[in-house]
């Protein structure tokens, strides 16, 4: 792909807007800042510059165009990324030729031709529109069923078992590439794939920006002739495109209304979330029936940190939501629980009345006061027994709480209930392990667990402090030349090659313009955004400090690597070499920077 289109996909795109679809940015004198989502931390270190189309974290290092981005919170290839912006700005990918494509992206076409199949199937056959009656009796609208692409996959008596995968085929992909894309099912070598979803309703499964990456398929038990069609719910299993740990159905219609509203409701159901948008509560989201994991509350951090939360009483209690409930209260989210009618869903609610689920939503409680109720339901808080019950629900939810006061709150009001001392409360509180507060940085506490979220654990990297000091002292040099005197021959030598280069070069001509050379001037921008984003109230102070702090890092980095070297020597048995590498750090030694 020419460089020329690269640069028209830019031209056309605002990377404030590309990164504001995932990340609530705040003004920040000429940049724009958030918390970075590729590593966990308290305060905001990730900045955008509108001038210069580019971010940059200040905590983890990660930084680059709009392409960068993509491709790092996506988990993208380039060629993956250029087709996402290009269709995103309006650009005409002409000379994109198919063997370029990734299998990734042939897996994508894939879901999408699959898509538009079930799509013609559920309009143009008779056993589809009775489906879509199924859709408007559960109060779908023709608009809504078009919105989120819903459809039908025929079942064997009408199509045969491989009515997907051959018109697949037809179009150019393998039995092999349908079997990867989880749309169809390889048993034994021997015999030909068939599809997995025969006979059922489709809802196709989105990522982030509206690409179809998966399915999740309902059996049409209201046709007659289908009624014992296997199990009511069947997923695509994980498949290169998709994950469903790592998958939110809805928040790619979601994920603005869910900043605007700073709040987001999580639902169980595929028809929770559709009937929900189209009832107006557009914040609305699903995690298709599996728990929590960090990962997806890593997505919606991106946005709010206020959770709802919609189940009924039965299912408060299970393992399965009492652990996505642990993980959220672990990432210290405000959560709220909305309260659900015996045997109903939120689409049972709005399909009757959607001031129903309006109202639902107004009456959710905070989670440490549901349990609360919650146990004064369950038990008895009158008899010795009972109290104990009490106690043995509710205070491991106590244990969990972020904040002293509100343990505190807590314990004085379970201990009037209970008739009991505030001080047998807190006793009993203490024999209960875990749950040790830290001091944050805000001044509230939250516990210190070891079980680091994997979502930041997956996407942390160490920041190379060297490289930073580097970055910063060029910056400084390019904003204000007479810093360039403070550095000498040997200093620039301790620099790596490519700002090692650029510093000899300014020593020279400290005006010369980068503009002609691409790679240096995304050097160049990325050291003076650092700056701007960062501005010293003392650059003269702050150059000499970062001075300081680089040549001792530059020292002991050397110091390391020669004793690396002087290890292999002796393992080696080599008493020339060993003699040679203790002569290089005994000088060393002798010249270690103040």
């Amino acid at each position: 792909m020419s460089d020329s289109v690269v640069q028209q996909i830019k031209d056309r795109l605002d990377i404030v807007e590309v990164v504001s679809g995932y990340l609530k940015l705040e003004k920040t004198g000429i940049n724009l800042r958030a918390r970075c989502p590729f590593h966990q931390e308290k305060g905001p270190s990730f900045f955008v510059s509108p001038a210069r189309q580019m971010f940059k974290c200040f905590g983890c290092g990660a930084g680059g165009s709009v392409f960068d981005f993509i491709m790092k919170i996506e988990g993208l290839e380039f060629p993956e990324a250029l087709r996402l912006l290009a269709k995103r700005a309006g650009v005409e990918l002409s000379d994109y030729k198919p063997q370029d494509q990734t299998e990734r992206t042939r897996l994508l076409e894939i879901c999408d031709l699959a898509t538009q199949f079930f799509v013609k199937q559920l309009h143009a056959t008779s056993v589809g529109k009775k489906c879509q009656e199924y859709f408007f009796k559960r109060g779908l609208s023709q608009e809504t069923i078009l919105k989120w692409r819903l459809g039908y996959s025929p079942s064997p008596s009408v199509g045969g078992w491989r009515a997907l995968s051959d018109f697949l085929v037809g179009r150019g992909f393998s039995r092999e590439e349908v079997v990867k894309a989880g749309l169809a099912v390889d048993t034994e070598k021997t015999q030909t794939p068939y599809d997995r979803f025969r006979g059922r309703i489709m809802f196709p499964i989105f990522d982030i920006n509206s690409q179809v990456i998966g399915f999740g398929a309902r059996k049409t038990d209201f046709l007659e002739a289908n009624k014992d069609e296997g199990p009511k719910y069947l997923n695509i299993p994980n498949t290169l495109l998709y994950d469903k740990s790592r998958v939110l159905y809805g928040l790619n219609e979601a994920k603005m209304a869910i900043r605007q509203n700073n709040c987001c409701i999580l639902t169980e159901g595929y028809m929770d979330v559709i009937l929900s948008h189209q009832a107006g509560f557009t914040n609305t989201v699903a995690a298709s029936g599996t728990a929590l994991t960090n990962i997806q509350l890593g997505f919606i951090k991106r946005y709010t940190n206020n959770l709802y939360t919609a189940f009924d009483r039965d299912t408060a209690g299970g393992s399965a939501t009492q652990r996505g409930i642990d993980l959220a209260q672990k990432e210290n989210f405000d959560i709220k629980v909305i309260l659900m009618p015996q045997d109903k869903d939120p689409a049972d609610l709005i399909s009757h009345n959607k001031d129903d689920w309006q109202k639902a939503i107004e009456g959710a409680k905070d989670i440490t006061e549901f349990y609360f109720e919650e146990a004064l339901a369950r038990f008895d808080a009158k008899t010795p027994q009972g109290k104990k019950q009490i106690a043995n629900f509710f205070l491991p939810q106590i244990k969990k709480l972020p904040n002293s006061i509100l343990v505190s709150h807590w314990i004085s009001k379970l201990a009037q209930v209970l008739g009991v001392s505030a001080e047998s409360i807190s006793d009993e509180l203490k024999k209960m392990p875990g749950g040790v507060l830290r001091q944050a940085q805000d001044g509230t506490q939250s516990r210190n667990t070891t079980e680091e979220s994997n979502f930041f654990k997956e996407s942390s990297q160490e920041r190379n402090r060297l490289q930073m000091l580097e970055e910063k002292i060029l910056g400084l040099a390019l904003k204000e030349s007479k810093f360039l005197d403070f550095m000498d021959n040997d200093d620039i030598e301790l620099f790596s090659p490519q700002f090692k280069t650029l510093l000899a070069g300014l020593k020279i001509d400290n005006s010369k313009s980068f503009e002609n050379d691409l790679a240096v001037k995304t050097i160049v921008d990325n050291c003076l955004f650092q700056i701007e984003a960062q501005e010293p109230e003392d650059p003269e102070l702050e150059i000499q400090v970062c001075l300081e702090g680089f040549r001792r890092l530059a020292w002991q980095n050397q110091l390391k690597k020669y004793g690396d070297e002087l290890k292999l020597a002796e393992r080696e048995g080599n008493l020339e070499k060993k003699k040679e590498v203790l002569e290089k750090i005994n000088s060393l030694t002798k010249n270690r920077p103040a």
